[in-house]
């Protein structure tokens, strides 16, 4: 438990903050469309980095700006496309009730939800760094840390994945889809244009 527990609060704190993954799990759960799938690919893949930043992969990561420098780039192009995307959706779409919106397939989510993941490098530096490196001054016991910290993500991603699901009946305006859009394209160009100009 001396581990456990502020594994699990410290991985709350860093994921609680909106971010391209929150935004992504809370608008597909409004949608009620794959939520399981989502909630389960954000999760273990939240859980992964953890353990690898755990094991030491945080410090070769540190080593290899010119990896880092390819995730940047490609999460930066990722997430100004995807804000466009989502500018485009808030400003043409006539009506986005959750029942009425087109559902997109499996894998198109779960590619979506993995880019949003896996190109971003600020979830290198809060996962698999700055975790991995608290993480490693328990020592023996950091393995245990991993274990809350991953507790804390799974429990976090189906809260707001399930959460937003259980919600979207009382959300089924237009004008709330459109604000939603409108605040997810803003989300994502801000970490967009962080990741270009953050000196890594």
């Amino acid at each position: 438990m001396i581990a456990l527990l502020p594994g699990f609060l410290t991985g709350l704190s860093l994921i609680i903050a909106i971010g391209a993954q929150n935004a992504f799990v809370i608008k597909q759960g409004l949608l009620r469309q794959h939520v399981l799938l989502i909630v389960l690919i954000c999760a273990i893949s939240d859980a992964v980095l953890i353990f690898l930043g755990t094991g030491g992969l945080g410090a070769l990561v540190q080593s290899n700006q010119g990896l880092l420098e390819v995730i940047r780039w490609f999460g930066v192009a990722y997430l100004t496309w995807f804000g466009i995307k989502s500018v485009k959706s808030a400003f043409t779409n006539q009506s986005l009730e959750a029942s009425e919106s087109p559902t997109v397939s499996a894998l198109k989510v779960a590619t979506t939800a993995l880019a949003l993941t896996w190109l971003n490098p600020h979830v290198y530096l809060d996962t698999v760094i700055l975790l991995g490196s608290v993480a490693n001054q328990f020592d023996s016991d950091r393995w245990y840390f991993a274990i809350g910290a991953s507790v804390a993500s799974v429990l976090w991603f189906t809260v707001i994945g399930f959460g937003a699901r259980a919600a979207s009946k009382y959300m089924s305006r237009p004008i709330f889809w459109k604000i939603l859009d409108s605040l997810i394209a803003v989300v994502m160009f801000s970490i967009a244009i962080t990741l270009a100009f953050f000196n890594f």
